[in-house]
């Protein structure tokens, strides 16, 4: 499981930051409409970052992360997964995210991703010309994998993605989707890319993050890997105290790498 319905991220809020946010509905390429929440710097800026949601799709944590991006000068659009299979609306705790998830695909991801990076290059995403994704769990796969994509990204961040294995082979094991994973599109990748994990993470190996930067660095790609050491699976949590210095070292790096790459 990652992040539980009621959690929030471990960023406090800027005093006196103003920015615009609003509920939007977004279309894919296929004509699909899928949720997105929208929070835009208060200053012009042109710098954008889509945030891409964990198993349980949009929901409060990734809006109030798109918002403290925003604080900080950074138009963000959190897009939600399930336009598909689920509709638009707003859910509650009980929304029975894994039947929606196992019907996903990278292909409708990626198109979902590129409506939403579209968003932020418009005017009423606030003109972006710097345009970075950054995901967690089911979204931190998700957002490697759009470095291979054709977005024209700056770069592509994710926390605690598995490198080889997709979510439809994790929930049934000993069965093969063929679906390829992140570590397979790395010839494709055309970004920098930034790979956060947790050291004491169950579902992800160590060795799974070492082969996936050995393939970065072999393909040329400009990668940062950090594991934290003794960190859960969704430490990126306020509730975490025990991890707050994790998460505020995570969170520094996340903003010096969009500084460095925009």
């Amino acid at each position: 499981m990652c992040f539980p319905f009621d959690a929030l991220p471990p960023i406090p809020a800027i005093a006196g930051a103003a920015i615009d946010t609003e509920d939007v509905t977004l279309k894919s390429a296929d004509g699909t409409q899928f949720a997105a929440f929208v929070a835009r710097a208060e200053k012009p800026s042109a710098v954008g970052m889509v945030v891409m949601p964990d198993v349980r799709g949009l929901f409060r944590f990734y809006e109030e992360l798109a918002m403290r991006f925003a604080e900080t000068g950074i138009n963000s659009v959190a897009i939600d997964y399930f336009g598909r299979t689920a509709g638009v609306s707003k859910r509650d705790a009980e929304f029975s995210f894994m039947e929606h998830v196992v019907q996903t695909h990278p292909d409708t991801v990626g198109a979902d991703t590129r409506a939403a990076v579209e968003f932020l290059r418009s005017s009423k995403g606030g003109s972006c010309t710097s345009v970075f994704v950054v995901g967690f769990c089911f979204g931190g796969t998700a957002a490697w994998n759009q470095a291979a994509e054709g977005h024209g990204l700056k770069g592509a961040i994710g926390f605690y993605g598995h490198p080889s294995r997709v979510i439809q082979d994790l929930v049934n094991p000993g069965t093969a989707s063929g679906i390829a994973g992140s570590i397979e599109r790395v010839a494709k990748m055309e970004c920098p890319v930034m790979v956060l994990q947790a050291g004491a993470d169950q579902m992800i190996k160590q060795a799974d993050t070492d082969a996936f930067k050995a393939a970065l660095d072999a393909a040329g790609i400009e990668n940062e890997v950090k594991t934290y050491e003794g960190a859960p699976h969704s430490f990126f949590d306020r509730s975490f105290e025990e991890h707050k210095e994790a998460s505020a070292d995570a969170w520094a790096r996340i903003l010096a790498f969009v500084e460095n790459h925009k």
